[in-house]
């Protein structure tokens, strides 16, 4: 835990909520913080004193303050403004001017808080104070893995005793995010994973204890939409020695429309930075819909389960495996280092097995034919003649696992040499 006082970035239009910034200040001061405010407002004079004034962010899109106000369009205005306020304050982290950030608004500082929170790297605290928090409108794929957010009660106009409570809430928060902050361990080497609980999929119960005794830690992602992009973004910086990316619904929710999606970044981020990728299509053969909404006409004659009241799943067809496998096909294409994809023949998650609800081995055929069809030669391919679940997949898991330690394909120091360094 730092002993020095946390720097907090404070963001937000000074022209309009000047007295609500002040506040934030204020309330940061009287914790043993320091704060720095950015101003983004492009409509009139701050109202309150500014580190980085409205033209500074202006210049740093590339635009004068009277450019981006001369644009006509309040949208366009706050989207040049956005890219602006990223820089800066990627820059100030960079420099280690900041520890964190807190934004404040409403649907127009909410997008641009988006992107501010975007360009700093996971584990720098983000906090979004905002009127339109955990709406439906903010797309996933958009929010930063880590971001906090609150809503802004009472906080559209003027200061009161809601906005007041809010306000010193936040400013507790993000300075007590800021004092806790730590780095990731690094006295082992880490593997990231992803997976779903053990009622879908086991392997992960197997290969924890056994990376452990190979001297690695495990860390298994939930594969449900922000659990990978947290597993992304820690791929892209570096931060695993190696990844086991065993479960993809969200790539196939993602090529489907899902809600339940990482986006369109998924089963890129390890791929880009060149980490040696073990990868295997767990849960494909799904596609996830939110649990308290009925299913939509289209897919309700399909064979479904209900995980819980927040989410259902209803099985994928033929065609949209098909569809699902050309996408993940393109995407191990572009990988930059070493990778191997280990097919389990005979399912893919618990509910695929015979008997049970999703059962659907023609469809599954379907997937493995279009994936054959689609790969480059250059992809190396296992399969397995068993299922995800069976002890045959983890073992041939860990025969390659413990290939690549053996060839130094996977550093023992956490690296993956020529391909890429650990940040």
């Amino acid at each position: 835990m730092s002993r020095k006082p946390p720097r907090v970035l404070l963001v937000g239009t000074a022209d309009t909520k000047a007295a609500e910034l002040s506040f934030l200040a204020d309330a940061i001061a009287a914790l043993g913080a320091d704060s720095r405010t950015m101003d983004v407002g492009v409509l009139g004079t701050p109202g309150t004193a500014v580190h980085a004034s409205a033209a500074e962010v202006a210049t740093a899109a590339g635009h004068t303050l009277s450019e981006v106000r001369a644009s006509g369009d309040e949208n366009e205005a706050m989207t040049r403004m956005a890219r602006g306020a990223s820089r800066l304050a990627a820059g100030m982290h960079a420099r280690g001017e900041i520890d964190g950030v807190l934004v404040i608004g409403g649907t127009m500082g909410t997008d641009l808080a988006l992107d501010v929170a975007g360009a700093l790297p996971m584990g720098v605290p983000k906090l979004l104070l905002s009127t339109i928090a955990h709406s439906h409108l903010i797309p996933p794929e958009r929010v930063a893995p880590d971001l906090i957010a609150m809503l802004w009660a009472g906080g559209l106009y003027g200061i009161n005793a809601v906005c007041e409570a809010t306000l010193r809430t936040a400013a507790g928060a993000i300075v007590g995010a800021c004092r806790a902050r730590a780095p990731i361990r690094r006295d082992r080497p880490l593997i990231g994973m992803t997976s779903f609980g053990a009622s879908a999929l086991t392997y992960m119960i197997r290969l924890k204890p056994a990376l452990d005794e190979r001297g690695f830690e495990l860390a298994v992602f939930h594969a449900t939409g922000m659990g990978g992009r947290a597993f992304e973004s820690l791929s892209r910086g570096g931060a695993f020695a190696a990844v086991m990316d065993f479960c993809l619904q969200e790539v196939c929710n993602h090529v489907h429309g899902s809600v339940v999606s990482s986006g369109a970044s998924r089963l890129t981020g390890a791929g880009e930075a060149g980490v040696p990728q073990l990868v295997a299509p767990g849960a494909i053969d799904m596609i996830d819909f939110a649990g308290h909404l009925p299913l939509p006409e289209p897919v309700r004659s399909r064979p479904a389960r209900a995980h819980n009241r927040l989410l259902q799943s209803v099985a994928a067809t033929a065609e949209e495996r098909r569809a699902s496998a050309a996408h993940i096909a393109c995407c191990l294409a572009r990988a930059k280092g070493p990778l191997h994809l280990m097919l389990p023949l005979r399912g893919v998650e618990q509910w695929d097995r015979p008997g049970e609800a999703l059962h659907d081995p023609q469809a599954l055929a379907a997937f493995f034919e279009e994936l054959d069809r689609r790969l480059p030669p250059t992809v190396d391919v296992t399969r397995i003649d068993a299922h995800i679940n069976d002890d045959a997949f983890t073992d041939a898991v860990l025969a390659r696992f413990d290939r690549w330690v053996d060839d130094g394909t996977i550093r023992r120091d956490g690296s993956h040499g020529a391909w890429g360094s650990r940040t």
